[in-house]
């Protein structure tokens, strides 16, 4: 097989397309005359765009493309192209759908659900119990016969947001710094303002460690309640609302270390090495999303109820939400203690 001309959709969050570059990245290799096009979701594509192997298409779930008459059009868009190959590691019916009508010859999507057997001409397992996420995702690579020689994403960022990042730390920053984004997309995975607040205070006050606060669309309203809570807000430096994709990406990687939920800038981070302590809730290691690599640390609570869905619910099926709530802010500090204690 020798195909010229490749589709990949991963309409999904942040932290799906991030950790489906693996697939990508062998595919490249093993056929590097063909073009690449990354189907991502609208929002995500400045991201991915400074990768000079990959033709990134933004889709519009919500807008433009939301509905059966967007869905139409966005398949004859795609069935324009004359794609050869197409892989799909998202798994829903709109997905299965535009794949068929991709027109490629070589479809390949996971096995379940059921209607997937019927868009794809190859089915593979996704194994959801034995596999982390990356090793899911380059299932897809078995009816090609690759073999996967690259299981780390590799990000390629933005120049002119690599520059920025470095004249920012010239000008702003005197020694280690940690970042702390305190959102995520569901709100049973987000630790407490008044938590992130009083670990800001404990770094000021015990390591004089310039803290860095971060926060995307929809997450203002939480940097600004942590902001208010801690002692030295002067001593805090609150970028929340000021960076686009590939700046959060850019300064993500200076960091010396990064404190998050469970959440996809989480992966931002650690596929760039920089060292990341992670505060899991509702999710746990075997859903396959965790951080990985020796600088990553998670923390979490054993409790019987972990996992309570794939994402999180929207609220504490038990009403107690003890998964995150006994996290203890001494905890996370020590945790980013050992991290900062050589920088």
């Amino acid at each position: 097989m020798n195909f010229k001309n490749i589709g990949i959709w991963q309409t999904a969050f942040l932290g799906d397309a991030v950790l489906t570059l693996p697939l990508l990245h062998n595919l490249s290799l093993a056929f590097p005359q063909a073009r690449l096009s990354f189907f991502v979701r609208k929002g995500l594509g400045p991201l991915f765009e400074p990768d000079p192997g990959l033709e990134v298409l933004e889709v519009d779930k919500y807008g433009r493309d939301r509905g059966p008459g967007g869905m139409l059009r966005l398949a004859a868009r795609i069935r324009s192209a004359g794609f050869d190959l197409w892989v799909s590691p998202h798994a829903s019916f709109r997905s299965a759908a535009l794949a068929v009508s991709s027109g490629a010859g070589t479809r390949i999507g996971y096995d379940s659900p059921w209607f997937n057997r019927r868009a794809y001409t190859c089915t593979v397992s996704r194994r959801f119990e034995e596999l982390d996420e990356i090793e899911r995702i380059l299932q897809l690579l078995k009816p090609l016969n690759i073999a996967c020689t690259q299981s780390r994403p590799r990000l390629h960022l933005d120049p002119l947001a690599a520059e920025n990042a470095r004249e920012f730390w010239r000008e702003y920053i005197t020694g280690p710094v940690l970042g702390v984004h305190p959102g995520a997309a569901w709100a049973t995975k987000k630790w407490s303002g008044r938590n992130y607040a009083a670990v800001i205070d404990m770094l000021h006050a015990k390591l004089g460690i310039q803290v860095m606060l971060f926060a995307g669309p929809g997450e203002e309203e939480t940097a600004r309640g942590i902001a208010d809570l801690v002692r030295r807000p002067d001593l805090l430096i609150n970028l929340s609302g000021r960076l686009d994709l590939p700046s959060l990406a850019a300064f993500l990687r200076k960091l010396d270390c990064y404190l998050c939920n469970d959440s996809g800038p989480m992966h931002l981070a650690w596929v760039q090495m920089t060292p990341v302590v992670a505060l899991f809730g509702p999710t746990t290691r075997k859903l396959g999303f965790f951080p990985r690599g020796e600088h990553s640390t998670v923390l979490e609570t054993d409790l019987e109820c972990r996992p309570c869905g794939l994402h999180g619910p929207r609220a504490c099926p038990r009403e107690h939400h003890r998964c995150m709530q006994d996290i203890t802010p001494e905890r996370v500090f020590y945790a980013l203690k050992e991290k900062l204690r050589d920088c």
